[in-house]
């Protein structure tokens, strides 16, 4: 991405200062990355394969938030077990939950939280589009002498958003009709069923936190052999014991579903690579499910940069 041009005093300053941020998650350190350039240091406190819900801060977390200039946690209840520590720290330090200010009419109620809505708003570009823009606002809000570079460099990171959202409108829609069923390990992908017209199930709730009992596990059973859905999807920060279990029963009655790929739900793919990105991460996604249910896709996804081929 190119940045903007910074008068000298002001690029020497961030040179010898830039503003500190911690984020909780991959996604949301990312669009600190895009958003801030060189003005910003982010450092994430949840890596690869680890699941939010159940995330709780460490020593070295608190070390490292108490002294950051500002902190970004995502809100919606993702963070349940941490949620009363950025309470108490947001009276002493600059603490932002970015997706709180979403627009209500745009969130998933659910069963499962009352007076709460679906955290997954990642699922989508279109969504995440907002959540970057929150982004944005808070880093001028820390900074405001760097306001005209946080805008120059968030308008170029939605023009790519808005990229990867035509490239997948047009993959997802090459998907036969009668394949558009999308069965995971947790309800995380409800905004990308919404967004992409694909039926949604999850074997646990929107937490994984919650618990996948049998009755659960035996109804999606029926389901699979019913319909005669061959293919479902693991999760890379989520366990594949009960899609495997569901695998397994399945085969029992004599329907064979195979695993159609490895999923990025609540965490990205490994730092420094493609899927390590935010953009790559959802690359990644759209690929996968369009081309396990079905579809013609580019083997390595929208710009050819997939660590795999499919």
């Amino acid at each position: 991405m190119m940045l903007l041009a910074l008068p000298l005093t002001v690029a020497r300053a961030l040179a010898e200062a830039p503003l500190k941020v911690v984020a909780t998650t991959g996604m949301i350190a990312d669009a600190v990355r895009q958003v801030g350039g060189d003005a910003v240091t982010v450092k994430a406190l949840m890596g690869p394969g680890v699941d939010p819900h159940a995330y709780r801060q460490t020593r070295t977390d608190i070390v490292a938030m108490t002294r950051a200039d500002l902190v970004l946690w995502h809100g919606l209840y993702l963070e349940a077990q941490m949620q009363e520590f950025f309470h108490d720290l947001e009276r002493k330090r600059a603490v932002v939950a970015v997706a709180e200010g979403l627009p209500k009419e745009l969130l998933r109620g659910h069963d499962d939280y009352a007076d709460k809505f679906d955290p997954h708003v990642w699922m989508t570009p279109a969504m995440w589009k907002l959540v970057v823009v929150e982004v944005q606002n808070a880093l001028t809000n820390a900074r405001p002498e760097v306001a005209d570079l946080f805008a120059a460099n968030a308008t170029a990171h939605l023009a790519e958003l808005d990229r990867l959202i035509a490239y997948g409108d047009e993959t997802l829609a090459k998907v036969p009709g009668s394949n558009r069923v999308l069965l995971t390990a947790h309800d995380a992908f409800g905004y990308f069923g919404r967004d992409y017209g694909f039926e949604v199930l999850g074997i646990q709730g929107i937490s994984t936190q919650s618990e996948a009992g049998l009755n659960r596990i035996g109804t999606l059973v029926d389901m699979l052999v019913n319909r005669g859905i061959k293919a479902v999807f693991v999760e890379s920060s989520v366990s594949d014991r009960s899609i495997r279990a569901l695998i397994e029963g399945a085969a029992a009655r004599g329907h064979e579903v195979s695993i159609g790929g490895e999923l990025f739900s609540d965490a990205m793919g490994s730092e420094g690579t493609y899927e390590g990105t935010y953009l790559g991460m959802l690359d990644h996604n759209i690929t996968t499910i369009a081309n396990a249910l079905g579809a013609d896709v580019p083997a390595r996804g929208m710009d050819g940069k997939l660590s795999a081929g499919l």
